[in-house]
């Protein structure tokens, strides 16, 4: 089996410790390993370039990512209920990708961080499903199985993992979150495995 995918836009770090989250779960599983990548910001003077390498955090994302991973966690803020630019802007330049089907049939999931408990999170969520159900993955969130996602009082959905950060980003990740982000990794990882011993 190849590396799971770790693909995450983070701002102020809450969707990237829940991406390291989500890479512990993956890598619980034997013979998994999770590949954290990240995408670069975008710019609104287009003469801006980025910096070849990011200052801090994981690595950025290349389209060979994409070819080499069994499975995919897909991760951003939310921006007005919606994935953050610099995210929708890299998933807009996958049609190559999708045209050869690089992803089809390989397993997916979501997460995210909002500032406030009514923030967006679900339709974030289900913003960033639409081009991975396009892409031809098949999508996993997280069941009810886990008691963790009865009991959150805060971040945690059936539909992928996700923080509560506070409007000054001053919240912790709980307990319930770290739970439910680390199970949505077992569970990718795991059907992954599953796949590729049914290949």
């Amino acid at each position: 089996m190849n590396d799971i995918l770790v693909l995450y836009y983070s701002r102020n770090g809450h969707t990237a410790q829940l991406a390291r989250l989500i890479a512990r779960g993956i890598e619980e599983i034997p013979g998994a390993r999770a590949r954290l990548r990240q995408v670069p910001p975008v710019a609104p003077v287009t003469e801006t370039a980025r910096p070849p390498v990011p200052e801090d955090g994981a690595p950025y994302v290349a389209k060979q990512d994409l070819a080499e991973c069994s499975g995919l966690a897909l991760g951003s803020p939310t921006r007005f209920g919606n994935m953050a630019a610099p995210l929708k802007h890299f998933l807009d330049g996958t049609g190559a990708e999708w045209a050869s089907g690089t992803l089809a049939g390989k397993p997916a999931a979501v997460f995210t961080s909002t500032s406030t408990m009514h923030g967006g999170q679900e339709s974030t969520l289900l913003t960033m499903a639409l081009p991975l159900l396009h892409h031809g993955m098949l999508l996993l969130g997280i069941p009810f199985t886990e008691p963790a996602l009865s009991a959150t009082q805060s971040g945690g959905s059936p539909y992928g993992a996700s923080h509560v950060a506070g409007p000054k980003g001053e919240n912790a990740i709980s307990e319930h979150e770290r739970e439910l982000a680390r199970a949505l990794g077992r569970r990718l990882a795991d059907v992954a495995r599953k796949l590729a011993a049914d290949a």
